[in-house]
């Protein structure tokens, strides 16, 4: 039955890849969706799927008017699962295997201006724990471009902040991200002066907490961005990412390569860093700046 096969595969997704409890949903999601199609269209076992029934699905998906990506992304799933398939031998062919995604129109991410990140960095308060962990959050987040899912879970010893680098780690990896001298005397102000205060008398490793004294969420982190927006009267839909786009278009605006912030970022594909080379100096920009003729 699909249903058993698609079971197996989100198991080997949890316990071999090791992948997110988002990813795992993601793909979940998208082959039950592939797996209602198929039924309805009289395919009821793995084995009687096509490379036809594949792509009329396809067709379908971009005749109810889904956006490319959405598709790209079913697409990216069907393939996944097929190929897991095919390497357990449970069918003898690949249907997804030629299978195109549509072309997406890459734009530029949405950033604040330096002026406004240095607007909505100067809003935090700086006489109360609050407003020192608000200031160190934002500091940080902004000189790493790291995820805000991995700013929640940072614990005090992944942070050098002799040195200015702070640790990241997921499943597989861990990457070591500099960062500079604001975020170096945000956080030592929030070490020495705040965090104590949201400790509740119970030691814990977390770096950054809630007032309740526990882990602190994504929703919390985006509803302390979104007061200090409103108290800068910044206009623009701000997000977490928003952080993490503007730190790297800043970088490359002022000639950082693509390589080193996909380092930083933690991407694993350079592809991904693609969206910020619209960012970087134009040729003669850097032509002058590195030719000893220039």
């Amino acid at each position: 039955m699909m249903d058993d096969e698609i079971r197996y595969f989100i198991e080997y997704l949890k316990d071999v890849k090791r992948a997110s409890h988002n990813t795992v949903m993601s793909y979940q999601s998208d082959l039950a969706k592939m797996a209602l199609y198929v039924s309805q269209q009289g395919v009821e076992s793995i084995g009687g799927v096509t490379a036809t029934v594949l792509g009329s699905y396809v067709l379908f998906l971009e005749r109810s008017g889904m956006a490319a990506a959405t598709i790209s992304r079913y697409i990216a799933s069907m393939k996944a699962f097929f190929e897991y398939l095919m390497r357990n031998h449970k069918i003898l062919e690949d249907p997804a295997f030629q299978l195109k995604a549509p072309k997406v129109e890459k734009r530029k991410p949405g950033i604040l201006t330096i002026a406004e990140m240095e607007l909505l960095l100067e809003q935090p308060s700086a006489d109360n724990p609050k407003g020192y962990r608000d200031k160190a959050m934002l500091e940080l987040l902004y000189a790493t471009g790291i995820r805000v899912s991995e700013l929640i879970h940072l614990e005090v010893n992944d942070v050098n902040v002799r040195f200015g680098w702070v640790i990241c780690r997921d499943k597989e990896r861990e990457r070591m991200v500099p960062f500079g001298e604001d975020a170096k005397k945000a956080l030592v102000e929030y070490l020495e002066k705040g965090r104590k205060t949201f400790l509740k008398k119970e030691e814990k490793d977390l770096l950054f907490l809630n007032c309740a004294g526990a882990p602190l969420s994504r929703q919390g982190f985006w509803k302390v961005l979104k007061s200090y927006a409103k108290k800068a009267g910044i206009e623009k839909d701000i997000t977490p990412r928003m952080f993490r786009h503007s730190c790297a278009a800043h970088m490359a605006s002022n000639g950082a390569n693509l390589q080193t912030i996909q380092e930083m970022l933690g991407y694993s594909d350079m592809a991904a860093t693609q969206i910020y080379a619209g960012f970087q100096p134009g040729v003669k920009t850097e032509y002058t700046k590195v030719h000893p003729r220039g």
